[in-house]
């Protein structure tokens, strides 16, 4: 099946997206890459959302971020019913209980073992034949740092839109010129790949310049975990979609400088999703008036 255009990835776009669910750590009461924390995003208005996924020893997808539990235990050496007692989410069951208006950003976790398996029996051979499924019935989207797990994936499943994640200050010329050499829809810049390398901030105008690139390539542009305040001033200047941590701290942010994006529905942030300027509100970077749109220093990195 032939893929969509990469400008339909976020739908009208930008997209604002949770990092797995309401952020990272503990959002709310709720912890991260649980479903609680899902579902309260959703709650929230986010249309989107992301989730690390990682396969059990006996092939199961569950929404796990670290390689292992606190105890050292490993995902990958365990079975799907000692993940299940452990509290881990099961991806299937994120797939029926998250509802299908919410796009889902799936953050494809390798194991390091997937070296010593047969191709068809990898986490990304496992997770292809399931999000090919499930992209009939809401937005999807995989990335991975892996490249060749995205290869996988495109082979596996030609028509599903592939984001490929650069590390934190990654060259952008290279990060650019390899999302369309590897031929994936979205490159997934960390913020800190945007930042100045003397004073460590980001200037928003750097996604601008970055963007003839990006979009003259046909691939989209999304910018993972940045500050909550520089959010805004990265969708405003230009990129596709965000992802952030916090989420309810991002929302406001977002309201109080008078961003549309494509994360809130109904009352929330003007849900026609065109993107906007800032009148009355404070200039890209989220400074008080005056201040040069620059951004803090990104935080240390968190995939």
């Amino acid at each position: 099946m032939p893929r969509p255009p990469a400008a339909r990835v976020f739908g009208g776009g930008p997209a604002l997206i949770g990092h797995r669910g309401l952020g990272c750590g503990v959002v709310r009461g709720h912890p991260e890459n649980t479903l609680g924390s899902f579902t309260a995003a959703a709650a929230l208005g986010m249309t989107w959302v992301e989730a690390d996924v990682r396969r059990t020893a006996d092939d199961v997808l569950v929404v796990a971020h670290d390689e292992a539990y606190p105890d050292g235990t490993r995902v990958a050496d365990i079975g799907a019913a000692e993940a299940d007692r452990r509290g881990t989410l099961r991806l299937h069951t994120l797939l029926e209980r998250l509802p299908p208006e919410v796009g889902l950003d799936v953050d494809l976790k390798s194991a390091i073992d997937d070296s010593l398996r047969s191709p068809a029996r990898t986490t990304a051979a496992l997770l292809a034949l399931v999000v090919a499924a499930e992209a009939r019935r809401r937005q999807l989207l995989v990335t991975s740092f892996d490249p060749a797990a995205l290869g996988t994936l495109r082979a596996q499943a030609p028509s599903l839109p592939l984001g490929w994640l650069t590390w934190h200050r990654f060259p952008l010329d290279a990060a650019v010129a390899a999302c369309a050499h590897m031929d994936v829809d979205v490159l997934g810049l960390h913020v800190g790949s945007l930042a100045d390398r003397g004073t460590g901030t980001v200037d928003p105008i750097t996604v601008a310049d970055t963007l003839p690139f990006v979009h003259g390539a046909g691939r989209r542009l999304m910018v993972w975990c940045p500050d909550v305040h520089l959010a805004g001033a990265l969708l405003e200047a230009g990129a596709d979609a965000v992802v952030v941590d916090g989420v309810p701290a991002a929302l406001e942010s977002l309201r109080a400088r008078g961003a549309r994006v494509r994360s809130a529905v109904g009352g929330g942030l003007g849900g026609d999703g065109a993107p906007s300027g800032v009148p009355g509100g404070a200039p890209p970077g989220g400074g008080p008036a005056g201040t040069p749109p620059t951004g803090a220093p990104p935080a240390p990195p968190s995939t």
